[in-house]
């Protein structure tokens, strides 16, 4: 009888396009990341990589926000907004 399999973590990824793309996300999350550690946060642990082939998930996860308008768990709870400017 072999162990059960550890179950998958949810992870947040950024799927990039382009160079552009990859140049924007990683700015932003570096003008971030000191930020949240400054107010006690762990690193950022968002995925960045290139946009594969795309596939649309399920119904159900479908137009989360317009279901649910008080967002994600997560979102807001740190009390700090993301600098402007970051990015071109």
């Amino acid at each position: 009888m072999s162990a059960p399999e550890p179950r998958a973590t949810p992870r947040s990824c950024i799927f990039v396009a382009d160079a552009e793309q990859r140049a924007a996300a990683e700015a932003t999350r570096d003008a971030m990341e000191p930020l949240l550690a400054d107010a006690g946060f762990g690193p950022i642990t968002t995925q960045i990589s290139e946009l594969g082939t795309f596939h649309y998930a399920e119904d159900y996860h479908q137009q989360y926000l317009a279901r649910n308008p008080t967002g994600y768990c997560g979102l807001g709870d740190t009390g700090i907004t993301c600098p402007t400017g970051v990015v071109g």
